[in-house]
């Protein structure tokens, strides 16, 4: 299984500020495509994670904007595991045009129970979602 996540996006219009560039407003929106597609990999959708009782709200959310990304350039956003306990997962990400990187981020979720919002233990509640998880963790690029 892959480390890591690779989502090709086109900048759109609706996207871009007054100076043409992407809005810093939009990265996060980003971040959660391409981290929904991360946990593709796994073999579950967020959809079914959450109709299984898990939900992974954001705790944390970070963003270096490096270079400016403008309307209609074909950039890909880099997702991977950073890491992992049995109550939080942390997500980095890294915005990249032509080989360059543009900005970085990261996201910090916890694991929650979905009906009670009660912070869940993933190694017990869904032991083979962990071990996934733990196999495909990679702290630093």
């Amino acid at each position: 299984m892959e480390k890591i996540n690779r989502l090709e996006l086109t900048a759109r219009y609706a996207e871009t500020d007054m100076m043409g560039i992407i809005h810093h407003s939009v990265y996060p929106v980003w971040f959660e495509a391409a981290r929904t597609e991360f946990i593709k990999m796994t073999g579950i959708t967020y959809s079914e994670l959450e109709k299984q009782g898990i939900m992974l709200p954001l705790a944390e959310l970070g963003c270096k904007y490096l270079r400016p990304v403008h309307y209609e350039d074909s950039v890909t956003i880099e997702t991977r595991l950073a890491k992992l306990s049995f109550a939080k997962i942390e997500f980095e990400y890294r915005v990249v045009l032509n080989g360059e990187v543009m900005s970085e981020g990261n996201t910090v979720h916890g694991f929650v129970d979905a009906k009670t919002f009660r912070p869940l233990n993933l190694k017990k509640a869904k032991p083979e979602l962990y071990e996934i998880l733990k196999s495909i963790t990679t702290p630093g690029w």
